[in-house]
């Protein structure tokens, strides 16, 4: 990991940098935030390509009462080693970008999902329900909700240990392709459990040794996001 340093005002601000390859794992993100610590800084910016979801999950719960934790996602036509894969921005007479929007920015923040629970109901099971995608928008500074049936794909390990997320149950909202694929399998299919696979419910499920659930969500700019919620 390459780091760097800034300065706003009197903050003391670490900017670090991720991997050309892979994603920033939990661990790195924790050993991130103990160095950051002892050397004093006042705010960490973690930058890079990809996060995994334990890494989200680590910078969502820490609540350090000196150290304020960023993350920030990097557009991948950056990388080196996407050169020529990705589609260049549409140009204008004269080689200018054909607009603002189309040369887009650097750097990124992630979503939050919006996750509710329900329970323990009289069987002492939970049911975990995936309410969208909140989105903060650095230009306008305002939070952009994006609605469940807009979300791509989210999935839910309900014995999550804070370190390895395992998928129990796994939800595709966004129906268009489900429909099509509906329509080729004929009536080979069972509509009620097909329908189940595009819902925003989970299916009941007991708390597990660990006493939380971690829902993943893949939002509408293709990012890994992710929230652990605590069962009591």
């Amino acid at each position: 990991m390459d780091q760097g340093q800034t300065e706003a005002l009197d903050d003391k601000v670490a900017v670090v940098f991720g991997p050309q390859y892979g994603p920033v794992t939990a661990k790195m993100v924790e050993d991130l935030i103990r160095a950051a610590n002892r050397a004093g800084y006042d705010a960490l910016v973690i930058a890079a390509f990809s996060f995994d979801g334990p890494a989200q999950a680590v910078v969502d719960e820490a609540q350090h009462p000196k150290l304020r934790i960023h993350i920030a996602h990097i557009r991948p036509d950056v990388n080196p080693g996407m050169d020529g894969l990705l589609k260049d921005p549409a140009k204008q007479k004269g080689g200018k970008v054909k607009s603002a929007a189309a040369s887009q920015q650097l750097f990124t923040v992630f979503g939050q999902p919006r996750v509710s629970l329900e329970g323990p109901n009289d069987d002492g099971e939970y049911v975990a329900k995936m309410e969208g995608v909140d989105i903060y928008d650095p230009v306008q500074n305002v939070i952009r909700p994006t609605k469940a049936d807009k979300v791509a794909a989210w999935f839910l390990d309900s014995d999550y240990d804070g370190r390895t997320f395992c998928i129990t149950q796994a939800f595709f909202p966004d129906r268009t392709a489900w429909e099509k694929l509906a329509k080729a399998l004929g009536g080979v299919i069972d509509e009620d459990r097909f329908e189940a696979f595009s819902g925003m419910e989970s299916l009941p499920f007991p708390p597990g040794k660990h006493k939380a659930a971690a829902v993943k969500v893949i939002d509408p700019r293709g990012n890994e996001v992710m929230k652990v919620v605590r069962l009591s």
